[in-house]
């Protein structure tokens, strides 16, 4: 029996040096062991928090292979498999399933707005490529440029019974709410929208903002904290504005979790004054 997803998950970042063109493979120890110890229940890794996209399907691979290696007894390691190529993404799913992992996740593709006969083929030979691992379709229309119709979720679901579930990133509420009626395990991806997704039938969070906060995260999704639900909406309009990855990884830096901030172009790293203002608001959540 397929053992799913359940809980915090955080969408880990990806350890980079050389200013962002090489890949830290072994700085993801130390950073899995700082994720456990926070209380998250599990990883994603490669996802969009993870810069995935940017990476080649070597590197993915290595660092799929890390985080599995690295993982303590019950921590999950899913992986975002999602690529711009069908090819890449059936290639990245199989190799998920081959290493060991616990599930696998994909995006739509972005930059070309596909039909529903397109997103079907296309999720269809990720998912069974990664049978018999839990497959969970990943809804961001914001990066995508389009949401996946419920019909074609429905359709997949029906021909891969190993899609299990969803990560759903968009907001307002609204844009989530079509998916919970689905039948399917969803996760959701904006931490401020978390509680009214329990509420209403979602199973738990993939969240960005337990790379660097996984405490906070943890006590949002296992206690249904309204003081951690307060923290994350903070955070959330804190950092709005700020590169995100860069925000993540220079609070694990100061963690002494990371040694070094570097992401990969086009993304950039922090101004002075946005390093200043990201550590002053870890200092006031108490993560430094």
């Amino acid at each position: 029996m397929m053992q799913r997803l359940n809980g915090a998950i955080a969408a880990s970042v990806t350890p980079m040096r050389d200013g962002g063109r090489s890949v830290e493979l072994d700085a993801i120890a130390e950073l899995t062991r700082f994720l456990a110890d926070g209380g998250v229940d599990g990883v994603l890794a490669c996802g969009t928090t993870g810069e995935g996209v940017l990476l080649d399907v070597a590197e993915r691979r290595a660092i799929t292979e890390a985080f599995l290696g690295s993982a303590p007894d019950g921590f999950a390691v899913a992986v975002h498999a999602g690529a711009q190529t069908s090819h890449d993404t059936i290639a990245l799913a199989a190799h998920a399933q081959a290493a060991g992992a616990q599930a696998v996740a994909v995006i739509a593709p972005p930059y070309f707005p596909l039909d529903h006969e397109e997103l079907t083929r296309h999720l269809l030979g990720a998912a069974n490529a990664a049978d018999p691992l839990p497959f969970y379709v990943y809804e961001f229309a914001g990066r995508s440029g389009y949401a996946i119709p419920p019909a074609v979720i429905t359709r997949v679901r029906h021909e891969a019974p190993n899609v299990v579930g969803m990560k759903v990133s968009d907001s307002p509420f609204s844009a989530v709410e079509p998916y919970l009626d689905l039948g399917l395990d969803v996760f959701i991806g904006s931490e401020p929208l978390l509680l009214d997704g329990l509420a209403a039938g979602a199973v738990g969070c993939v969240s960005g903002l337990a790379a660097a906060f996984p405490a906070i995260t943890a006590s949002l999704v296992h206690e249904r904290s309204a003081d951690a639900h307060e923290r994350v909406c903070r955070l959330r309009e804190e950092l709005a504005g700020i590169p995100f990855h860069a925000a993540l990884k220079q609070v694990l830096v100061a963690r002494d979790v990371l040694v070094a901030t570097d992401v990969r172009a086009p993304l950039r790293g922090l101004t002075a004054a946005e390093r200043d203002r990201v550590l002053a608001l870890a200092r006031e959540f108490g993560s430094i």
